[in-house]
Parts: structure tokens; C-alpha cells; sequence
């Protein structure tokens, strides 16, 4: 499962979505995720699948690739499901045993939910596959760049989220190394029940954090030995700069938002 995380990785590609400026992906993600939230019929829901099947065929990452993201979530997306089915009290009952109840509004809305988290996870992770971590840190700076204004730390925000970002496919390395450690000295981490796995999972997460904790000490020594700072000074190789694709996806974003309000 830790191998099946996408998040934070980048899938090297040349097509129109890589290309356009980071900040255009932002605003599309956010648009996105409000339009995911705002939508409550099934036509919504369709219309929104639609929009994100196609932005994943013109960014030519491989689907197998994109949906191999939610076998990290499916638990979640079970128990939330789960919750949101049984102990629903809006709408008439369909279904009972004893305390647990199955209605018509719960059922939807179940469904609404387990869509939506699919949709979320799938949306959020095009926008990290065909950005790197550099440009989403320029681009996430330049479209906060207002606040700084009200003196808030703009600068060093976007940095931590890029570092968090490109820590987690070397934590996940890490994390197969070390459990292949530990299943070469006897551990094991496939059999019993729920409680005696997560106790397997101990002799990783101790060992994990302390890597995890020496790795950011020795990232913040290397910044500051070489007299790292942030701020309006500091220049960039390759400044961003709208094209004109960046135009067209605005456009497009408009034309979504107007369909998810004015018609859906």
C-alpha cells in the first residue's frame, strides 16, 4: 500500500497540461474541488467526472497510474461510507436491524461521498503528477504573494509544502527499506488480526521518525550553511509566465464554473 502512494510524485511528461503555468493548475484545482462540493445531483457528479477523465487523457498520465493513488484512501473512504449509510436519520427507511438503518437520502448521499473522495484524491493527485515540486513551490508563492502584505510568511509556507511534498516518495523508500529489514530478522507483518499488525508496526514507525527527524536536521543545516533565506530578493532560473494555453485553460475554468452553477 505505501508503494501505491502517488501523492507528491511527479510523472515526467510533455503534454499541454505539464506545460501550463503552475499557477493556472492551482486555481484549476481549487475551482475544481469547490464546483466537487457545490454539485448535489447525479448530472453534477457526471459533469465533474467528465471534466477530470478528460484533463487526465490530455495530460497522457496512464489512468492504472492515477487510480493506483486510492488504494491508500480505500479504508477511509469504507468506514466513512459505512458511517454516512447506517446512522443516516434524513429520509425513509429502507432498510433496518436493530440499530442499524439503511434510507433513501443516506444511501444517496453515501454515494455522493464515496464519489466525491474519489474525484478529490484523483483531482488533487493530476495536478502534483504533472507539476514539479520546484514550480508548485514558485507557483503557490506568486499566487500567494498578496498576503504577504498582512505579513504573513508566504515565502516559507510554499517552501515547507514543497518540502513535504518531495519528502514523501523518499519516506516511502525508506519505509520499504526498513520493513525489508525487519522481515529479513523475523518480523512479520502479514498475519494476525488488526491489533497484532499494528504492534508489527512499531519496530518501522520508531525507526522511521528518527530518520525522518535526521533528514530534516541535515536538510536544515545544508540551508543554513549555505546562508539560505527567503523573500523578495531572491530570484528565479526559470520565472513563470503565462502562455497562451494558460488563457484557453482560464477560459475553461470560467466555462466550468458556469455550467456547475447556471445549469447543473
Amino acid at each position: 500500500m505505501l508503494r501505491d502512494i502517488t501523492l507528491g510524485q511527479y510523472y515526467n511528461g510533455d503534454s499541454i497540461i505539464h506545460r501550463l503555468d503552475p499557477r493556472t493548475k492551482i486555481f484549476f484545482t481549487f475551482a475544481y474541488l469547490i464546483m466537487l462540493f457545490m454539485v448535489d445531483n447525479f448530472k453534477g457528479i457526471v459533469f465533474m467526472t467528465a471534466v477530470v477523465t478528460g484533463v487526465i487523457i490530455i495530460s497522457k498520465v496512464p489512468f492504472r497510474y492515477i487510480f493506483k493513488g486510492l488504494k491508500a484512501i480505500i479504508y477511509i473512504i469504507i468506514i466513512t461510507v459505512f458511517f454516512k449509510l447506517f446512522f443516516s436519520t434524513s429520509g425513509n427507511v429502507v432498510w433496518q436491524w436493530k440499530f442499524l438503518k439503511i434510507t433513501d437520502e443516506g444511501a444517496k448521499e453515501a454515494v455522493f461521498i464515496a464519489v466525491r473522495f474519489v474525484l478529490i484524491v484523483i483531482g488533487t493527485s493530476v495536478m502534483t503528477l504533472t507539476t514539479t515540486p520546484n514550480s508548485l513551490t514558485a507557483g503557490l508563492e506568486k499566487s500567494l504573494r498578496f498576503l504577504s502584505y498582512i505579513k504573513v510568511p508566504v515565502h516559507e509556507i510554499a517552501l515547507m509544502m514543497s518540502i513535504a511534498l518531495r519528502f514523501i516518495p523518499v519516506l516511502m523508500e525508506e519505509t520499504n527499506k526498513i520493513m525489508k529489514a525487519q522481515t529479513a530478522r523475523g518480523a512479520d507483518f502479514e498475519s494476525g488480526g488488526i491489533m497484532r499488525k499494528a504492534k508489527a508496526m512499531v519496530p518501522i514507525i520508531v525507526p522511521l521518525f528518527v530518520s525522518a527527524f535526521r533528514k530534516a536536521n541535515d536538510l536544515a543545516t545544508a540551508m543554513d550553511a549555505r546562508c539560505y533565506h527567503g523573500g523578495n530578493e531572491r530570484t528565479k532560473l526559470h520565472p513563470l509566465h503565462y502562455m497562451k494555453a494558460d488563457g484557453v485553460a482560464y477560459v475553461l475554468v470560467a466555462v466550468m464554473v458556469g455550467c456547475c452553477v447556471f445549469v447543473l
